[in-house]
C-alpha cells in the first residue's frame, strides 16, 4: 500500500481572505494562536518580500501521542490569492491554500498532498491509515477552531481578547519533550 495521503480541508470563516491569509503566512505566530498543532516553529530563511523562498522548521503533533519533524518553504504567496509550500522531513509533498469570497465570509481550501517519510508512518500506513487520516482532520478541525478565536481576538480591543478564551492545546502534552529543532 502507497504511503501517500491526500487530504482537501475545507474552512468557511467569517473573515476576509486578506485575513486569513495574513494570519497563515506568518509562521512564527502559529505555535501561538494553534498550539494544538504547532509545538514550535522556527524561520530558518525569510525569503523574499513577499515571503517566496522563506523556509520554516516546525515540530508538530495531533491527536495521537507522535510527533512530525518537518520543513516547509514557501512557493507561492499570493496573499488573499493564495498560498503554497513544498514540504520536507517526516513527509514529503505540496501544500496550497486556496481563497473565495462568500459574502462577509470566505472560504478555506487546504490541499495538502504528502507522502509519509517518517518511519512509523510509512511502516504501518497500510495498518493504520484511517488512524492517521483521522489524525490529520482532528489537527485541521482545531486550527479551524483556532483561526476563529485568533481572527475575533483580531477584531476586539487589546483588553477584550483575553476574554474570548485561549486556543485549544496540543492532547497528551506530558508526553512532549523539548523541541529540537530540525536542520
Amino acid at each position: 500500500m502507497s504511503n501517500e495521503y491526500h487530504f482537501i480541508s475545507r474552512w468557511r470563516l467569517p473573515a476576509s481572505a486578506a485575513e486569513v491569509a495574513e494570519v497563515l503566512r506568518d509562521a512564527r505566530d502559529l505555535p501561538r494562536w494553534w498550539p494544538a498543532v504547532y509545538l514550535d516553529v522556527q524561520v530558518v530563511e525569510d525569503g523574499n518580500a513577499r515571503g517566496i523562498g522563506r523556509v520554516v522548521d516546525l515540530w508538530t503533533k495531533g491527536w495521537l501521542p507522535y510527533t512530525l519533524r518537518w520543513r516547509f518553504t514557501t512557493t507561492r504567496n499570493d496573499g488573499a490569492g493564495g498560498l503554497s509550500l513544498r514540504a520536507d522531513g517526516d513527509f514529503v509533498g505540496e501544500g496550497t491554500w486556496t481563497f473565495i469570497a462568500d459574502g462577509d465570509h470566505v472560504k478555506a481550501f487546504y490541499d495538502w498532498r504528502i507522502r509519509a517519510q517518517k518511519p512509523l508512518l510509512r511502516r504501518l500506513t497500510w495498518l493504520m491509515r484511517p488512524a492517521f487520516s483521522a489524525n490529520h482532520r482532528w489537527a485541521m478541525r482545531k486550527g479551524e477552531e483556532s483561526l476563529r478565536l485568533e481572527l475575533a481576538r483580531r477584531r476586539v480591543p487589546a483588553e477584550q481578547a483575553a476574554r474570548l478564551g485561549r486556543p485549544p492545546g496540543p492532547t497528551f502534552a506530558r508526553l512532549i519533550r523539548t523541541p529540537r529543532h530540525v536542520s
